[in-house]
């Protein structure tokens, strides 16, 4: 959730709220709100005003405390949709215990107030978000900027292992504490907004994080836990170069480069920056989801590799592709045909040219628009159910309200009556009533030859002896042990692996399991 900076940084608010810095808001643009929610909460100042709330500094009298108190705007409050999701998201945000992510103490209406308006009470965060220490600093060392995002890395994988998709990762949506800590805030609300009417307003708020929008979220397709990780790392594209990948005169020729066009190499803009850093954001920003990391976890793993002096897993191919497209569109730039062309030719040549620009702008504005709708209309992020068994999936999906089939099919690596993967995948927007189809496994070809080619089975949160064991049910035979630092919930417990999980690989390839080893002595 959106909250306010350190009081010496200026009246600041961050949020998918779409609201900017407000470095001295004005008491007298701000909503008529009561000094006191629920009898214990006293506001003291206002520290920031956006399209879908107000940030308050308050006192908690009953905990002697500083709290953010966010207040949802009289005209949005009056949206039973917006509101109803408004509580909802901030109640499923305030489970989501974790030290990187801002938490959430209370919810309520105002009982003082005749319009009787909806707030949420977080954790105050005293320091400045990404957003304010670029603008102020520029770019953050290599160093630090890796580190600052494995942290991110770490609250997101415990948000999508919770079932909570952000959609919304953004400098602005990440602070840091004045010891340095990193605090993600405001999970869930950009779909709270975008269900609401789509006025001007919002669909403004939503169009301005177009910076960090990823390829399926402008198409309007299935959002999922990849689709943060493509945020992330146009996090820290910014924070490590002091420029965001695309920039365009409007939020639909930004969401257009996402789409259609290859960011720039970082360290092209910064000569600090190396191949391997190179290698992470392209593998973070990949265009297609599948060719991302496929988790948060697995890109930590990777940052944590580069931040030690190891090569990360993703650089050997990916430095390779960060480059090539880059290199291939310049040179297809500078190729001319064989004979000059007449001159009456080109320019209607120019102007179809043209016109497909303008038709394939509108087009994507439409997509953009399209995206707002779809990305919130659901009531919750499917969770991830693979690797359990049917009985066990089935359960799980029911008690959510949703409906399922079941589909069965030879699989090389799954065990037999082990869910592979579901239709809608893990992490997208669904509803109750709505059918999810649930693939499982029949178990591998008996007839399958030595040597084929296996699927690396996801391991991450097992123990060392239950990885071992589901590996070698997959065939395969090989293994190696490697430690990562990691918070102290995945002491013990596997982090990623080495080819990653879901890739196809040789059945005699070696597996590294990378065991999280606790808090290093100064953290991870």
């Amino acid at each position: 959730m959106g909250t306010p900076m350190a009081r010496g940084a200026g009246r600041r608010m961050s949020g998918s709220s779409g609201a900017t810095t407000a470095a001295d808001p004005d008491p007298d643009e701000a909503m008529s709100t009561p000094r006191r929610f629920a009898g214990r909460y006293e506001l003291r100042e206002l520290v920031g005003i956006g399209g879908m709330s107000e940030v308050h500094l308050a006192r908690d009298l009953r905990l002697h405390r500083d709290v953010a108190v966010k207040v949802l705007h009289a005209d949005l409050a009056k949206d039973p949709s917006v509101s109803a999701r408004f509580r909802r998201e901030a109640q499923k945000t305030a489970g989501l215990n974790h030290r990187g992510i801002a938490a959430v103490y209370d919810t309520g209406e105002a009982e003082t107030s005749t319009e009787a308006p909806l707030y949420i009470v977080m954790e105050y965060v005293d320091g400045p978000t990404l957003r304010d220490v670029v603008r102020e600093r520029g770019a953050m060392t290599p160093r630090r900027a890796v580190s600052v995002i494995a942290d991110v890395c770490e609250a997101l994988e415990f948000s999508h292992r919770n079932g909570m998709i952000h959609r919304d990762v953004k400098p602005a949506n990440i602070m840091l504490t004045k010891a340095g800590a990193v605090k993600v805030v405001d999970f869930g609300i950009a779909r709270a907004l975008a269900d609401g009417d789509g006025g001007s307003t919002r669909t403004g708020a939503v169009m301005g994080t177009a910076h960090y929008l990823s390829p399926e979220q402008a198409r309007g397709g299935a959002v999922d836990a990849r689709s943060d990780v493509y945020s992330v790392g146009c996090v820290l594209y910014e924070i490590s170069t002091g420029e965001p990948p695309f920039t365009g005169d409007s939020p639909v020729a930004i969401v257009y480069q996402h789409v259609h066009q290859d960011p720039g190499v970082p360290s092209r803009r910064n000569g600090e920056l190396t191949p391997a850093f190179d290698a992470i954001v392209a593998k973070a920003m990949a265009k297609d989801p599948d060719d991302r990391y496929q988790s948060a976890a697995d890109m930590r793993v990777d940052l944590i590799r580069l931040r030690n002096g190891d090569v990360p897993y993703a650089a050997a191919r990916t430095a390779v592709e960060a480059t090539s497209p880059l290199t291939v569109a310049e040179t297809r730039g500078t190729v001319e045909p064989d004979g000059p062309a007449p001159e009456r030719n080109r320019r209607p040549v120019s102007r179809r040219l043209m016109a497909i620009g303008a038709a394939t702008v509108l087009l994507v504005a439409g997509i953009v628009a399209l995206s707002i709708v779809r990305t919130g209309s659901a009531d919750e992020a499917l969770l991830d159910v693979r690797g359990r068994t049917i009985s066990e999936a089935i359960a799980v999906l029911h008690d959510r309200g949703l409906n399922t089939r079941v589909e069965k099919r030879v699989h090389p690596t799954v065990p037999a009556d082990r869910v592979i993967d579901t239709v809608p995948v893990a992490g997208t927007a669904v509803a109750a009533g709505d059918e999810i189809t649930i693939t499982a496994s029949t178990g591998p070809d008996r007839n399958q030859p030595a040597g084929a080619q296996l699927e690396v089975p996801d391991v991450s949160s097992l123990t060392y002896a239950d990885a071992i064991r589901m590996l070698t049910d997959a065939g395969f035979r090989q293994f190696q042990q490697a430690s990562l630092p990691s918070s102290a919930e995945l002491k013990d417990r596997v982090l990623a692996t080495n080819p990653y999980a879901r890739r196809i690989v040789d059945g005699t390839a070696t597996i590294t399991v990378v065991m999280g080893s606790g808090p290093a002595a100064n953290g991870p």
